[in-house]
């Protein structure tokens, strides 16, 4: 039982309108998708996911995986078509509307949707419309699974954390950063599911995984970047931790697009248009 045979499948949703899933509260679905699709907050949402997700999602060293990128079905025509030109050079990217539901029930059937139909175990991450991943994540996931075969055997479940890499927060002047150490976060970290396990990644709290299931963490490689912006819905509260970001220097920039295919300059041109 080989990793390069397992499926490898990421979710990401993008502005999805679920009942439940959000740290902001909403009244009702309408506000919710007022709120999620009000001008300012979805034109960070496309300028986080053009500059900070989607570069190292399309650089992966290991192209054969599924991303899969949740939107509501009621997502107005001009983001829809926006949303399409920005992921028609990903051929893994597969846009997937769905009615608003329930947060976790919609990603599992979501999930499970894609997931392929084989006797073997599915390699599931969850993705954030501004975070990165390294670009030899899914490389590294498939070398995560084979040094932890035994494992795999033994459980339903398994969850894979890297827990080492940068926070960072884009701005018009470019990336200002700061190391972290973060576990079980929801960036770079997958979950092996058995082929007759339903539940998918999304059942759980990203921050509890290692309560619900056997896990393995790796701390060698700065393996993530953790996106900050004004409308993360994780940074809401009023009692949250401010980072000490600190602007890149040239060996920092030149390390970014090394590590994760960001360029420095093409998100300053992003985060300065009108």
């Amino acid at each position: 039982m080989k990793s390069q045979d397992m499926q490898v499948i990421g979710l990401c949703r993008f502005s999805y309108p679920a009942y439940g899933g959000f740290q902001v509260g909403h009244e009702t679905l309408e506000e919710r998708r007022a709120y999620l699709y009000a001008p300012e907050r979805i034109e960070e949402r496309f300028r986080s996911f053009e500059a900070i997700a989607l570069p190292s999602i399309r650089a992966q060293t290991d192209p054969n995986f599924t991303f899969l990128i949740a939107i509501g079905e009621c997502l107005p025509a001009p983001y829809l078509e926006r949303l399409n030109d920005l992921v028609a050079d990903v051929p893994q990217a597969v846009l997937v509307p769905w009615p608003s539901e329930r947060h976790r029930p919609a990603m599992q059937k979501i999930i499970n949707k894609y997931k392929a139909d084989t006797d073997l175990p599915s390699i599931q991450f969850r993705h954030d419309d501004d975070d990165a991943v390294a670009i030899n994540f899914v490389e590294r996931l498939r070398e995560a699974v084979d040094d932890s075969a035994s494992i795999i055997a033994k459980n339903d479940m398994l969850t894979i954390d890297f827990n080492r890499g940068f926070s960072g927060r884009p701005t018009p002047q470019g990336l200002e950063i700061t190391p972290s150490v973060l576990q079980y976060y929801g960036v770079a970290l997958g979950m092996v599911a058995q082929p007759n396990v339903q539940r998918s990644i999304m059942n759980f709290s990203h921050k509890k995984m290692n309560q619900a299931m056997p896990s393995v963490t790796f701390t060698d490689q700065e393996m993530f970047l953790r996106g900050h912006g004004d409308f993360n819905d994780s940074r809401q509260k009023s009692n949250v931790a401010r980072l000490d970001f600190q602007p890149m220097d040239d060996e920092a920039e030149t390390l970014f697009k090394q590590l994760f295919a960001i360029d420095n300059n093409r998100v300053r041109e992003i985060y300065s248009a009108s």
